[in-house]
């Protein structure tokens, strides 16, 4: 089980590289003007799609009653860990390279991508309960971090005036109610839809599950989708919801290196990663007090970043040109550190 984990850690990695390499090779092609695709509409429309797949994969895939075993750990993580990984990494970086920027960039790298940790799920190098620990927080955090870096991205405009969109003049505390109040609605209105198709035919549950999904994509309200996700389950989507999430995940990867012809900032990358990895140390060692030490140390190496953090990365160079040019190194660093990280401590171990 060990050789097969490191194994698709590497074929997950070399995945990544290819599909950047593939898109890097289209924008060269086509001579793409970045800055002129990144402000369009149909970017706009394709970025929050992406967005939204990944969102209702993650939640999709949660088992609520596996959750509740874990239930402190894994609330704990989300909320908690999630601004702690997410201030740790942005104020830290911020601070060193001052850059306001990294306050923002941190949020995108803060979560655990929940399909790496899925094909870590028969791996015997960790207990049962560690592993639907880890399942259950990488799948939790995800919309967690999506809602948090979108509203951080609006805080970094309208308070400080970084991005390429200038701020409004509306009271910023009145929009952001009533973005919470149309996401609420829009997933409220959602329940109650769903509850009248419970005993439909299966094709008017995928035709309302399309139009949700279209009513959040064009208006932007994420936290529905990932409401929505919870409840909102066609048993016949059970075997399509992984293919589905694994399409999003290559187009987003090479979308990722289609943006990347305009260049890479290759140190602050680097930095971003070691960054995001060092934080899932320290709050792991903080959230898992009472876990067995073999598995407080999976736990602790255990930050990966894949699809979520891709998307939020083609999200974000809507407002912020440098989102793709750190963000994607960064993910490569810290995917390269996971898989030496626990390598090594496997070998320690093993001894």
């Amino acid at each position: 089980m060990r050789s097969r984990a490191k194994g698709l850690c590497v074929r997950r990695i070399g995945q990544l590289l290819l599909c950047i390499a593939i898109g890097l090779g289209l924008a060269w092609t086509l001579s793409a003007d970045v800055d002129a695709i990144a402000q369009s509409p149909a970017y706009k429309t394709m970025a929050y799609l992406l967005l939204a797949i990944g969102l209702y994969g993650a939640t999709y895939g949660i088992d609520l009653q596996r959750a509740r075993q874990d239930r402190t750990i894994i609330i704990s993580a989300v909320t908690i860990g999630v601004v702690v990984k997410a201030a740790l990494i942005g104020v830290t970086l911020a601070l060193a390279w001052q850059d306001p920027i990294f306050l923002i960039l941190g949020v995108a790298v803060a979560q655990i991508d929940p399909l790496s940790v899925a094909a870590l799920m028969d791996d015997e190098r960790m207990s049962i309960r560690a592993r639907n620990v880890l399942a259950s927080w990488s799948s939790f955090d995800d919309p967690f971090t999506v809602i948090l870096s979108i509203y951080a991205a609006a805080v970094a405009v309208n308070t400080f005036g970084i991005g390429n969109h200038p701020p409004t003049d509306a009271d910023p505390a009145l929009l952001y109610a009533m973005d919470l109040g149309g996401n609420l609605l829009l997933a409220g209105a959602t329940y109650l839809i769903w509850k009248l198709l419970a005993r439909k035919p299966a094709i008017f549950q995928y035709a309302a599950l399309l139009a949700f999904v279209a009513a959040a994509v064009a208006t932007g309200w994420m936290l529905a989708i990932a409401l929505i996700g919870l409840f909102a389950r066609p048993r016949q989507l059970d075997k399509a919801i992984g293919p589905i999430t694994r399409i999003a995940l290559y187009v987003a990867s090479v979308g990722l290196g289609f943006l990347l012809i305009d260049g890479v900032q290759i140190w602050r990358g680097i930095a971003l990663g070691a960054a995001a990895f060092a934080a899932q140390i320290v709050v792991a060692a903080v959230l898992t007090r009472g876990v067995p030490r073999h598995d407080r140390w999976h736990l602790a190496l255990a930050q990966q970043n894949g699809i979520t953090a891709i998307i939020l990365a083609l999200t974000l160079q809507i407002q912020f040109d440098q989102a793709v040019a750190v963000i994607a190194p960064a993910i490569v660093t810290v995917n390269l550190i996971h898989a030496a990280a626990n390598r090594w401590y496997d070998g320690i171990t093993v001894r």
